[in-house]
This record gives C-alpha cells, sequence and structure tokens, in this order.
C-alpha cells in the first residue's frame, strides 16, 4: 500500500506542477453562459477512436413539486444538440498562459479548442454558478492545498525541533519552562484556537492574497508546533545520555558538535516519517479553514474554498441539484490516504522491530 500511496501522490503532484497546462482553462475564467454544468465526461462518444461531444443546448429546469412541475432559479437542463459535433483532441489551443511563469504558450493538454460561450466547449467535470471550470479549479486548488501543507511542515518542525532539542539537551529549569509553555498550547483546542486567529486576520479587512496564504501557513504552524516539540525533547533527553555522546564529550566536543554530527542523524528518520504522517493532518485543516470561509479566498482557491462554494445556494439544495461540486473532496479523501499509506510505509521501514522481523522472515 505504501508504494501505492507514493504513486498517487507522485500523479497528484505532477497533475498541480503542470495545471495550467493540463487544465482547458483558466481557474478564474467565468464561462457566464455555461453555469452548473453537469460533469461532461460522462457525455463523451467516439467516432472510431475519435471522442467527441454534441454540442450543450440549455433551458431553465422545471422542478416537480407534488403533482406541479415548477421553474426551479439556478437549476439549469442541459442536453446535447445532436445536430452538432464538437471532436475532443489532444494538445489544442486555448487561452495563453505561462508554464511555470515564465514559458509564454497556449498549448493544452486537451480540449475541444472552442471559443468561449460556444456550444462545443468540453467542461471534464463541469462548472459551477459562476461558470467556472470544475476540474481547472481542482488542480489550481490542489496547487495551493499542497504548497501550503509543506511549508506548514517545515516552520512548524523547524519550531518543535529547536524548541524541544533545546528544553531536551539543556533540561533542569530551561526544559521545565519551555514544556510548561508548550503544555499550555497543547492544552488548547486546536481548531478552535486556529478559527479564532483566523477570525482576527478576516476582520482587519482586505489583504492581498499572497499576504493571506502565508498567514494561513503562520497560523497553522503556531498551532501545530507544540507536539513535535514533546518529542524531540524525549528523544534529546535519551541520546545526550547515551555512550557515543558521552564519549564526545569526553573528548572536548561543543555542543553544537555533539547535536548536529552525534545527536540529530538520530532523529531523521523520526522527523521524516512524522513529516509524511502530519501531511494529511495539514491539508484536512486548511481545507477545514476554508470551507468555514477562514482560510484562502479569492483570487486564490484551494479544495477547501471549493467546498466554501459548494455551500452558496443552501448544503441540501446544492446536493440535490449539483452534487458534482464535491468532487473537491473526493481529492481530498484520495491525498490524505495516500499520504497515510506512504507514511505508514516509511514508519514501518525505519521501524528497526519491523526491519529486525523482515529479516528473520528471509532466513
Amino acid at each position: 500500500m505504501g508504494l501505492t500511496g507514493f504513486f498517487i501522490v507522485a500523479f497528484l503532484v505532477l497533475l498541480f506542477t503542470f495545471a495550467e497546462f493540463i487544465g482547458p482553462y483558466n481557474y478564474m475564467q467565468s464561462h457566464s453562459a455555461y453555469p452548473y454544468v453537469p460533469p461532461m465526461i460522462t457525455r463523451v462518444h467516439f467516432d472510431g477512436l475519435q471522442p467527441f461531444v454534441y454540442g450543450l443546448a440549455k433551458k431553465q429546469a422545471c422542478v416537480i413539486y407534488g403533482s406541479k412541475c415548477q421553474i426551479q432559479p439556478g437549476v439549469w437542463d442541459y442536453t446535447e444538440d445532436r445536430t452538432k459535433k464538437y471532436s475532443i483532441r489532444l494538445f489544442v489551443r486555448g487561452e495563453p498562459y505561462q508554464l511555470f511563469g515564465f514559458i509564454p504558450t497556449n498549448i493544452h493538454l486537451f480540449g475541444s479548442g472552442e471559443a468561449a460561450g460556444s456550444p462545443g466547449q468540453f467542461f471534464a467535470f463541469g462548472t459551477d454558478g459562476n461558470g467556472h471550470d470544475l476540474l481547472s479549479q481542482i488542480l489550481f486548488g490542489g496547487r495551493v492545498t499542497m504548497a501550503i501543507a509543506p511549508m506548514v511542515i517545515l516552520i512548524s518542525f523547524l519550531l518543535g525541533t529547536s524548541i524541544g532539542g533545546l528544553s531536551g539537551f539543556l533540561s533542569g529549569r530551561a526544559d521545565t519552562l519551555i514544556q510548561r509553555a508548550a503544555e499550555i498550547f497543547m492544552s488548547l483546542p486546536r481548531l478552535a484556537l486556529l478559527l479564532a486567529l483566523a477570525g482576527i486576520l478576516t476582520h482587519l479587512g482586505y489583504i492581498p492574497a499572497m499576504v493571506r496564504f502565508w498567514s494561513i501557513v503562520g497560523l497553522l504552524s503556531i498551532v501545530t508546533w507544540a507536539p513535535i516539540s514533546r518529542v524531540i525533547r524525549g528523544q534529546f533527553l535519551a541520546l545526550r545520555e547515551s555512550e557515543y555522546t558521552q564519549a564526545a564529550r569526553a573528548v572536548g566536543a561543543g555542543s553544537g558538535r555533539i547535536i548536529f554530527r552525534h545527536i540529530m542523524p538520530n532523529i531523521m528518520s523520526y522527523l521524516v516519517v512524522a513529516a509524511t504522517l502530519a501531511v494529511p493532518d495539514m491539508i484536512i485543516l486548511e481545507s477545514i479553514l476554508s470551507f468555514l470561509g477562514y482560510g484562502i479566498q479569492h483570487p486564490l482557491t484551494s479544495w477547501g474554498y471549493l467546498l466554501y462554494n459548494f455551500q452558496g445556494s443552501g448544503f441540501f439544495f446544492q446536493i440535490q441539484f449539483h452534487a458534482w461540486l464535491l468532487i473537491p473532496a473526493i481529492f481530498i479523501v484520495i491525498t490524505v490516504l495516500a499520504f497515510n499509506f506512504m507514511g505508514d510505509a516509511l514508519r514501518d521501514a525505519v521501524d528497526p522491530y519491523t526491519v529486525s522481523e523482515v529479516k528473520e522472515g528471509l532466513r
């Protein structure tokens, strides 16, 4: 399962890296003529080996209530205009963009190549209420969500390792003081603290997109460093009394050399495994924060923000008529499971007891 998780994560990272190329449209482009288009991937037909779709024909949907059929605002009925065929091709020309931010091109991986407003546009995962292509939004949103997680882990692990390592290495009063501070952080409800801090950020008014992005990274780091510091502190306490550490101290090695030459290499395997297993937690926290309206906001997007927009017309209304807008939640679940599988495999790989059992079984 660990290898499966690794390949899934690698595939997702590849998708998000080339989001502009793979996505048929810019995630901010509004196709106002085609709101709430259902996923068209189920409407793909084949003429031999050539895939195609029929043109979209839109009309206001009539919803049956009891014995009456009433027009429901915000609900559209899309049918196929079988007099018009539009081929779906690879490497089509579409909206211009800059790949990696500096390579200008207008080639997209797939699409119909039709201009905005054409009935031949292809929306693989459908559109939202503003006509935004959901597939493109998921790709760009995944890039933001997956960028936040490693940033938070990097900062929180640096804080936790530095503070916990200092606490365990110094011990005494410094250890007591640092650990009481960590316990105060750990005693606070993490989600409640996160929402309170994010609420303060929201009430400051308009915040530029990148400032908000880094603010979210900072908030998540603040509420996640303490548990890491506790574990690192325990490992430092144990390793500082080990024979090789005492021997290094006896020959005159300084504290810095002991920490970076003898202690840190012995906890790196734990840090790698813990960081991998922490990624799903960060993804879920960011998604919850954005889902509640306190996280990533327009003009950026994330999986949590896409689910926040899903609530726009009421949860049960959207479930009944526009259930495909929950597709970002499927990506969250798949990504979280993939990282958990990969983290479990790494943990087993560096566990000395597991390694010993495997070697014993091979004899």
